[in-house]
């Protein structure tokens, strides 16, 4: 694990501050490998809000909230142990995680390496043969792994709806007709950004939040079906045996009108992938499922807690563990893997209709962990387990 020397650097340099008493942060033990482990307390009203941890495996930098809760992210922990640091002060307050919004889109880094790119504007089309009722935006593309390998593909041309990580519904009812938010060349349905609501950066995560609209264009005038909010966290993660770039999102849709959203039994809809243009092809692309399965066609409407694609672009390896959490509908969701394209959706509505209805807000949430090399299902599940069960520290003074 990779400690802090800047922030240790910075505390010799500072031999006058010191805290009225001497607080101990204990992480509480689990009964399973985590990692990439988001520690949260709060923190004590005495204390300076620039401060990091320290203990026995590094020291590690520390965000806190405007409403006091501190966090800060473990590499990782092993089972049974349940470390303890003690919390240090600095004068500056370092922005490892950074969100900067330019040229219709806001773009997230850590260590002003990027991570990602989330489009508020429409992404420019691949070349002008490309129809413009194709033209997409409020979607992520593209994200790069830890040696800057992009994994992310948009505009494929097998499939030029497909967008990176997209979250449209494809056969939905809706005030009597059936708008596609997913198959755009239809034109019955589609996806745009709305609004950016606020974007952030700090020593630990950094993110926006986003509104979109799922509108029906089938309607005689079209109509917003659903609004949705977008919430992208990336996660500064101290590099272990396996760097990682680790980022959360959360959507959260709600029915722009007093009718319901009904989605019918349909095998994918709902939060998409699409892996890299170099990973096309029934034999260019890697699966490996939660439970073993790594053959894409066995593991199609399997059910997982996560699954992970990869494959080469450039000639580099790379690769995303995407993590669904246990609190999801139907938890553990069913999995679309296309059986030749680099594809992976999860898919609730393959176990039966179901409705988002009036006042009843639907939330998604899914980790994503990528890396270079191949999979690691060992890491892959403690990053899950660190995911499904965060951590909630005690913070005692002595």
């Amino acid at each position: 694990m990779r400690c802090l020397p800047r922030l240790l650097a910075y505390v010799a340099l500072l031999p006058g501050l010191a805290f009225a008493a001497n607080w101990r942060v204990a992480v509480p033990a689990a009964e399973t490998d985590r990692a990439a482990l988001v520690v949260s307390f709060p923190m004590p009203a005495a204390v300076s809000r620039n401060v990091f941890v320290n203990g026995p495996s590094g020291a590690f930098s520390v965000q806190v909230a405007g409403d006091g809760t501190a966090c800060f992210v473990l590499p990782y922990v092993r089972a049974g142990e349940a470390p303890v640091f003690t919390l240090r002060p600095v004068d500056f307050s370092a922005v490892d995680a950074e969100s900067e919004t330019a040229d219709g889109q806001v773009r997230l880094r850590v260590r002003g390496k990027p991570v990602l790119d989330y489009w508020t504007a429409e992404e420019p089309l691949p070349n002008d043969k490309v129809d413009k009722k194709f033209l997409r935006s409020g979607h992520i593309h593209p994200v790069r792994s830890p040696a800057g390998t992009v994994i992310t593909g948009s505009y494929p041309a097998d499939h030029l709806h497909h967008h990176g990580i997209w979250a449209p519904w494809t056969k939905t009812q809706f005030q009597g007709r059936a708008p596609d938010f997913w198959n755009m060349g239809q034109l019955t349905g589609k996806v745009e950004f709305a609004e950016l609501v606020r974007t952030w950066s700090g020593p630990v995560h950094a993110g926006f939040v986003a509104q979109q609209r799922q509108i029906d264009l089938s309607a005689p005038m079209p109509v917003t079906a659903l609004n949705e909010s977008w919430e992208v966290t990336v996660y500064e993660v101290a590099a272990g045996a396996k760097p990682m770039r680790v980022f959360d999102l959360v959507i959260t849709q709600t029915c722009a009108t007093a009718d319901p959203l009904i989605l019918p039994e349909y095998r994918y809809g709902g939060l998409g992938f699409r892996g890299h243009d170099g990973w096309n092809g029934k034999d260019n692309a890697t699966y490996l499922t939660s439970e073993g399965e790594t053959d894409r066609v066995k593991g199609n409407t399997s059910r997982a807690r996560w699954v992970h694609i990869g494959g080469r672009s450039d000639g580099a390896l790379a690769g995303v563990g995407i993590l669904g959490h246990p609190d999801n509908f139907r938890a553990p969701q069913p999995l679309r893997l296309h059986p030749t394209e680099p594809f992976v959706c999860f898919a609730p509505s393959q176990l039966g209709e179901f409705r988002i209805e009036p006042g009843t807000p639907y939330v998604m949430r899914y980790r994503f962990v990528v890396t270079d090399g191949a999979a690691d299902g060992a890491l892959l599940e403690a990053c899950w387990q660190a995911y499904a069960r965060p951590a909630l520290a005690t913070v005692t003074a002595n």
